[in-house]
């Protein structure tokens, strides 16, 4: 059941058809981001400047001040660096992840300014679909094949029928962000997203499960698909940040 999504480029208007995904997309664009720039944060308060030599001389002295600083929770060295995520993902996960504010920095595509593509998410049959459990107590557990085909079934004409309300309305001369009024949150959307590794941090704190975690979490799966991404991606530009993230519970500083 799982979805793949072909990107719609130069295609006229009037043969755009509805397609459908059950993944998400995060691509690194940039970044200024390495263990190197939480060792000169932290020293310059004893030491004042140094090189990038002298930072490698002792790894494992490198190695135990991030540690030390993940560890008491002395945060500020991890906000001296940067990255850039382009995300796709339903509109209904960066509702979400906009809730992230501090050491964050977002621009998304505009429905008044373009018209939007007809791309939509659908679970695939990895997604739980079962909620059991009061709220702060529950878990999600497998749906049975019967409700997996009424999700696709149901969401798919939904999502057409949302679509063919918004192209008719726009046929129509109505504005763009009039129009874009009647299409559900499932539709995906794109954005630049900027962080520091602190700020990622508290992200993956919340929106991540991970059996090293102190404190449990239980994120929407949707968000976690993008949060996981993103992990791999810091975890390889900042190893030693990354283990001690790890090895001190995933608790941000």
């Amino acid at each position: 059941m799982g979805r793949t999504f072909y990107a719609v480029t130069d295609t006229p208007a009037d043969d755009l058809k509805p397609s459908f995904r059950s993944d998400v997309t995060v691509e690194l664009v940039k970044h200024s981001a390495a263990d190197s720039d939480v060792l000169w944060a932290a020293r310059v308060s004893t030491a004042g400047e140094q090189s990038l030599d002298e930072l490698g001389k002792d790894p494992e002295r490198s190695k135990g001040l991030i540690n030390y600083l993940m560890r008491d929770r002395h945060g500020s060295p991890f906000e001296h660096n940067s990255m850039t995520f382009f995300i796709s993902a339903p509109i209904f996960v960066f509702r979400e992840f906009m809730r992230h504010r501090v050491g964050w920095s977002y621009n998304e595509e505009s429905g008044r300014y373009r018209e939007l593509q007809p791309v939509f998410y659908v679970p695939d049959e990895s997604r739980k679909l079962v909620q059991q459990g009061r709220p702060g107590q529950y878990r999600f557990v497998e749906g049975t094949q019967a409700q997996q085909e009424l999700v696709g079934r149901v969401m798919e004409d939904a999502y057409v029928h949302a679509y063919e309300a918004y192209r008719e309305m726009l046929a129509a001369g109505v504005a763009r962000e009039v129009a874009r009024s009647v299409l559900p949150v499932g539709l995906f959307s794109s954005m630049y997203a900027t962080c520091n590794a602190r700020s990622l941090m508290h992200f993956l704190g919340l929106r991540t499960q991970h059996e090293l975690a102190r404190v449990p979490s239980f994120p929407q799966r949707e968000i976690e698909m993008v949060g996981e991404k993103m992990e791999a991606e810091w975890a390889r530009l900042m190893p030693l940040t990354y283990a001690a993230f790890n090895a001190n519970g995933r608790v941000a500083p």
